[in-house]
């Protein structure tokens, strides 16, 4: 049956490759998490020169999300659940992704482009999922939002806009060591963030995702905690159509090819593999979804969405000046180090965020009659 997440999904799953084909790093056609690294890199928040690029895609996903808001009266402004936790959970969720080389939509394109590697990262996807949902079980809560002050809605699609006029102006007022002109914003001149489609084919994507996404409320970390708590499969869904449409549109432009080793942008390390994506998916789950889902919210309202995605951006930078992410060779120095710490910052998190009971709120001054919930 054709429902809105099996549509995104079908979305999804064709045009990802096709931007590969038009330019962007192969099996990576759309990947939140490899995108905000790069737009980090683009910021300066790291010098890894190979991965700077203000993708469009991004600011895309956004903007059509605040734009299905507005149309079906979904923009809705709020605020208030523990911001500054799911600023770290993004941080974290953000190392296990780099950890592994992809977001949960990202390991979903490499196995339907012939990566097998994502299947461990899948299979730690799934684990981590599942001890999010234990936790959620065991009573974890960060919090009702309450309803905000319209300018707060509109501040991650104003920073969207902003971006998306840095990628057209690209600025580069400053001088290099050798003299050629450098940032303010940075662009790789080699590596996967020198790989991109036309920026006006990837925003027409990004905008028509943020479009069907908002409307069919695509979650890739949703739907294994949905059949995990609830055995409810509508969301999943929209993964077993992104990755069969993903297949085959690989297949028909040439772009599958199975296989462990010499995968693009991905390494071969089962543990880490694995290991990132616990983290990842543990992280997400406490914070109510995938990366992508958390920029459909942002773009319809939610800052403490914007927060986590926020969270992800310091998250790529750090993993790059401090040795975290992973490369083709291997696990970064300290990406496994990083990984641990990052599971037990989540699980401490997990056992001790419990929702406030109304009564201590009430006398605390913390709950409110008008609150909303996600």
């Amino acid at each position: 049956m054709l429902t809105w997440p099996v549509l995104t999904g079908l979305v999804v799953g064709v045009l990802a490759p096709v931007l590969v084909k038009l330019g962007n790093p192969h099996n990576m056609g759309v990947c939140v998490a490899c995108f905000t690294r790069d737009i980090a890199g683009a910021l300066g928040f790291h010098r890894t020169g190979s991965v700077q690029y203000l993708r469009p895609e991004i600011m895309g996903i956004v903007l059509g999300s605040l734009a299905a808001g507005l149309v079906f009266r979904e923009f809705r402004p709020r605020t208030g659940s523990a911001p500054l936790v799911r600023f770290v959970l993004g941080f974290f969720a953000m190392i296990g992704a780099l950890v592994f080389l992809g977001c949960p939509w990202r390991a979903y394109l490499r196995l339907s482009g012939g990566d097998w590697n994502a299947l461990y990262g899948i299979l730690g996807l799934a684990a981590g999922i599942g001890a999010g949902v234990g936790f959620l079980k065991s009573g974890f809560s960060l919090g009702r939002s309450r309803p905000a002050a319209p300018a707060l809605g509109w501040m991650m699609p104003a920073i969207m806009v902003g971006l998306l006029l840095l990628a057209v102006l690209a600025p580069q007022s400053g001088l290099a060591a050798d003299g050629s002109p450098t940032g303010p914003v940075f662009f790789s001149t080699q590596g996967p963030g020198s790989q991109h489609a036309p920026w006006l084919s990837s925003l027409g994507v990004g905008l028509l995702l943020g479009f069907l996404a908002q409307r069919s409320r695509f979650c890739t970390v949703g739907a294994l905690r949905d059949v995990m708590l609830f055995r409810e499969t509508h969301l999943l869904g929209g993964i077993v159509a992104l990755m069969a449409a993903a297949f085959v549109t690989n297949v028909v432009l040439g772009e599958f090819h199975a296989g462990f080793e010499n995968q693009p942008v991905a390494h071969s390390n089962v543990l880490w593999n694995v290991g990132g994506m616990v983290l990842a998916g543990l992280a997400f789950t406490l914070a109510g979804g995938c990366p992508g889902r958390q920029l459909i919210l942002s773009g319809e309202g939610d800052g403490d969405a914007a927060l986590f995605v926020l969270g992800m951006l310091a998250g790529a930078g750090a993993a790059h000046n401090f040795n975290m992410a992973s490369s083709p060779a291997g696990p970064g120095a300290y990406g496994p180090a990083a990984t641990l710490v990052g599971l037990v910052i989540c699980t401490v998190l997990g056992f001790t965020m419990r929702e406030v009971p109304e009564q201590r709120a009430s006398a605390t001054g913390w709950g409110a009659a008008s609150q909303v919930s996600k």
